[in-house]
């Protein structure tokens, strides 16, 4: 069965925004982006580089982690003031919104139902592994559907922000066994956590 996988850069103190929710990586941006951190993307993920992107970088690879790719409105609208309808058109791409009724870009799925039971489908489906890229929103409403974690982890720290997951998501305690971990010079960690056994933690 495939699975959903967290796949999302965060700060050490838990954000992956500032509070205002802007792209944190864009042209007035505060997120620095080393040269080694993208090789390491290019390298081992370059499914999850957005189009303009693999683009400039000359990425032409297919990746062999995900071949779909779910955000919510708030992430996606992002790339839509950026001018960007589709960020991943090489991906199966969801979007997840209760208020919009169409997107510019014919190849972007709308989804209007529930989260879970949509991804609980397409788990079922054939395929590669689903990326949830975010946004904290959809990411606390699929918290219990998420079985791997990749997290990005930043030398940085902001004090205050968007976390992992809306303040929203239910208190459900879940342990995670670190599989695998890399650092690039740049001081980034590339932390992989496959869920435990069981749903809750125990202390």
């Amino acid at each position: 069965m495939r699975k959903l996988v967290y796949y999302v850069a965060s700060t050490l103190d838990g954000f992956i925004a500032g509070p205002d929710g802007s792209d944190p990586t864009g042209p007035d941006g505060f997120w620095p982006i080393a040269p080694d951190y993208i090789r390491r993307l290019a390298a081992m993920y370059p499914e999850t580089l957005p189009a303009g992107a693999r683009e400039a970088l000359g990425v032409t690879a297919e990746g062999t982690h995900f071949d779909t790719v779910l955000e919510g409105r708030k992430s996606y609208e992002i790339g839509l003031a950026a001018g960007v309808p589709d960020a991943y058109p090489h991906l199966r791409h969801l979007v997840f919104s209760r208020t919009l009724t169409q997107v510019p870009a014919p190849a972007v799925e709308l989804v209007a139902g529930d989260p879970v039971a949509k991804v609980r489908a397409l788990k079922r489906e054939d395929g590669k592994d689903i990326w949830l890229l975010g946004g904290a929103e959809l990411a606390g409403a699929l918290y219990p559907e998420i079985d791997r974690l990749i997290v990005k982890l930043a030398p940085l720290t902001l004090g205050d922000g968007i976390p992992l997951f809306s303040r929203k998501a239910a208190f459900d305690p879940r342990l995670w066994q670190l599989t695998d971990h890399t650092a690039v010079e740049s001081g980034a960690l590339f932390l992989t956590y496959q869920r435990a056994p069981g749903t809750a933690a125990r202390g």
